[in-house]
Protein backbone atom coordinates (compact mmCIF):
# COMPACT_ATOMS: atom_id res chain seq x y z
CA UNK A 1 0.00 0.00 0.00
CA UNK A 2 2.54 2.49 1.14
CA UNK A 3 6.74 2.35 1.03
CA UNK A 4 8.68 5.27 2.34
CA UNK A 5 12.20 6.10 2.15
CA UNK A 6 14.10 9.21 2.53
CA UNK A 7 16.34 10.19 -0.59
CA UNK A 8 18.41 13.44 -0.71
CA UNK A 9 16.83 14.54 2.52
CA UNK A 10 13.34 14.03 0.86
CA UNK A 11 10.97 11.81 2.46
CA UNK A 12 9.76 9.95 -0.54
CA UNK A 13 6.28 7.94 -0.34
CA UNK A 14 5.40 5.58 -3.29
CA UNK A 15 1.85 4.54 -3.56
CA UNK A 16 -0.02 1.60 -4.59
CA UNK A 17 -2.32 2.20 -7.60
CA UNK A 18 -4.96 0.94 -6.47
CA UNK A 19 -5.57 0.14 -2.46
CA UNK A 20 -9.31 -0.28 -2.61
CA UNK A 21 -11.90 2.15 -1.66
CA UNK A 22 -11.69 0.67 2.03
CA UNK A 23 -8.15 2.03 2.57
CA UNK A 24 -8.20 5.42 1.76
CA UNK A 25 -8.82 6.73 5.18
CA UNK A 26 -6.02 4.40 6.54
CA UNK A 27 -3.65 5.85 3.44
CA UNK A 28 -4.12 9.48 4.41
CA UNK A 29 -3.36 8.47 8.31
CA UNK A 30 -0.48 6.53 7.15
CA UNK A 31 1.01 9.09 5.07
CA UNK A 32 -0.04 11.78 7.99
CA UNK A 33 2.01 9.97 10.61
CA UNK A 34 4.99 9.42 8.13
CA UNK A 35 5.15 13.75 6.97
CA UNK A 36 4.76 14.05 11.16
CA UNK A 37 7.35 11.99 11.93
CA UNK A 38 9.41 13.81 9.20
CA UNK A 39 8.44 17.51 9.05
CA UNK A 40 9.72 20.19 7.75
CA UNK A 41 11.25 17.23 5.97
CA UNK A 42 10.10 18.19 1.90
CA UNK A 43 7.26 15.07 1.15
CA UNK A 44 7.32 13.76 -2.64
CA UNK A 45 4.30 11.08 -3.29
CA UNK A 46 5.33 8.49 -5.91
CA UNK A 47 2.01 6.96 -8.02
CA UNK A 48 2.02 4.60 -10.56
CA UNK A 49 0.90 4.76 -13.96
CA UNK A 50 -2.81 4.35 -12.80
CA UNK A 51 -3.53 6.11 -9.77
CA UNK A 52 -7.52 5.42 -8.57
CA UNK A 53 -9.51 7.81 -7.54
CA UNK A 54 -9.11 6.70 -3.36
CA UNK A 55 -5.51 7.62 -4.15
CA UNK A 56 -5.96 11.03 -5.77
CA UNK A 57 -7.58 11.39 -2.43
CA UNK A 58 -5.54 10.46 -0.36
CA UNK A 59 -3.37 12.61 -1.75
CA UNK A 60 -5.47 15.95 -1.58
CA UNK A 61 -6.13 15.33 1.76
CA UNK A 62 -2.36 14.97 2.25
CA UNK A 63 -1.22 18.06 0.56
CA UNK A 64 -4.01 20.29 2.80
CA UNK A 65 -1.93 18.57 5.78
CA UNK A 66 1.05 19.57 4.38
CA UNK A 67 -0.12 23.25 3.82
CA UNK A 68 -1.33 23.53 6.66
CA UNK A 69 2.22 22.61 8.41
CA UNK A 70 4.39 24.33 5.51
CA UNK A 71 5.80 21.43 4.93
CA UNK A 72 6.62 21.38 1.05
CA UNK A 73 4.69 18.44 -0.65
CA UNK A 74 4.99 17.51 -4.36
CA UNK A 75 3.75 14.68 -6.89
CA UNK A 76 5.54 12.28 -9.19
CA UNK A 77 3.48 10.66 -11.51
CA UNK A 78 4.07 9.52 -15.41
CA UNK A 79 -0.21 8.95 -15.76
CA UNK A 80 -1.07 12.11 -17.65
CA UNK A 81 -5.38 11.28 -16.57
CA UNK A 82 -3.52 11.18 -12.73
CA UNK A 83 -1.75 14.38 -13.33
CA UNK A 84 -4.48 16.41 -14.58
CA UNK A 85 -7.41 15.07 -11.94
CA UNK A 86 -4.65 16.69 -9.09
CA UNK A 87 -4.26 19.86 -11.36
CA UNK A 88 -8.07 20.39 -11.25
CA UNK A 89 -8.92 19.70 -8.09
CA UNK A 90 -5.91 20.77 -5.77
CA UNK A 91 -6.44 24.25 -6.23
CA UNK A 92 -9.25 24.16 -4.39
CA UNK A 93 -7.51 22.95 -1.09
CA UNK A 94 -5.22 26.01 -0.79
CA UNK A 95 -1.65 26.22 -1.63
CA UNK A 96 -0.46 25.14 -5.39
CA UNK A 97 0.43 21.27 -5.91
CA UNK A 98 3.84 20.89 -7.95
CA UNK A 99 3.28 17.63 -9.93
CA UNK A 100 6.18 15.99 -11.94
CA UNK A 101 6.17 13.42 -14.70
CA UNK A 102 9.32 11.80 -13.39
CA UNK A 103 10.23 10.70 -9.86
CA UNK A 104 14.12 11.82 -10.32
CA UNK A 105 13.18 15.73 -10.91
CA UNK A 106 10.19 16.01 -8.26
CA UNK A 107 13.01 14.22 -5.69
CA UNK A 108 15.86 16.74 -6.76
CA UNK A 109 13.40 20.08 -7.34
CA UNK A 110 12.26 19.01 -3.53
CA UNK A 111 16.21 19.01 -2.41
CA UNK A 112 16.79 22.52 -4.09
CA UNK A 113 13.89 24.31 -3.04
CA UNK A 114 14.51 22.95 1.02
CA UNK A 115 17.62 23.79 0.46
Amino acid sequence: MLMHALENGVLVLALDDDPGPTVQTTLAALISDLVHVHAPTPVVIVLGAVAAPPVIDAVLRAHRMCSRLDVLMSVATPSAPARRALETQAPAHGASLVIHARTHAAITTAYAAAA
